[in-house]
């Protein structure tokens, strides 16, 4: 397994090791020793599974604390747009966002620390995305803000005709909003 840093402090895309035989693959994807090996020691509590359609938008979503989550997305078959917002009022990359391909083919996955808000575009037919959080979904604390946001000008890679979004999300506040009141 290795990692690199993105541009965003904090935010680590993980590749792992993928092994091939006449039979398939194996790799591992999860491996306390080497995250803890990268400076991750997250010890997590949930593990989610999401299943979207070619054109869904998920997020962009966040708890607020003491149920901020720190988060490992992972693709498990499919291809998406993984995109990560730092609500980090004091940080130097604050309402800047990384925005990343993760899919089944390269088996890459994004670590998310507290302080970000996450989503997601799904760009195949579908996508089944797994994600581990260390700590447990709250639903008085969660907060969205809305993924079209034009102050965020997020490209989702979908066009606008084929976009799918939950009345949630669409609904969900603008980054102007979070930021006369963040949490972080």
């Amino acid at each position: 397994m290795s990692y690199t840093e993105t541009l965003i402090p904090g935010l680590i895309l993980l590749s792992t090791k993928m092994f091939y035989d006449d039979r398939g693959y194996f790799f591992e994807n999860y491996n306390k020793k080497a995250f803890e090996d990268f400076g991750i020691t997250t010890d997590f509590v949930q593990d989610n599974i999401s299943y979207s359609k070619f054109g869904s938008i998920r997020g962009l979503h966040f708890q607020k604390n003491p149920n901020a989550q720190e988060k490992l997305i992972r693709v498990i078959r499919g291809k998406i747009i993984d995109v990560a917002v730092d609500i980090r009022k004091e940080s130097d990359s604050y309402g800047t966002y990384t925005a990343l391909e993760l899919s089944s083919d390269n088996n890459k996955q994004l670590y998310i620390p507290r302080g970000f808000a996450h989503g997601f575009s799904v760009l195949s037919e579908y996508a089944i995305i797994e994600y581990k959080c260390d700590n447990f979904y709250n639903k008085d604390k969660e907060m969205c803000i809305n993924p079209n946001d034009m102050t965020l000008g997020i490209d989702w890679k979908i066009p606008k005709i084929d976009m799918t979004l939950s009345k949630k999300d669409q609904s969900g506040i603008t980054f102007k909003e979070y930021s006369t009141n963040p949490c972080f």
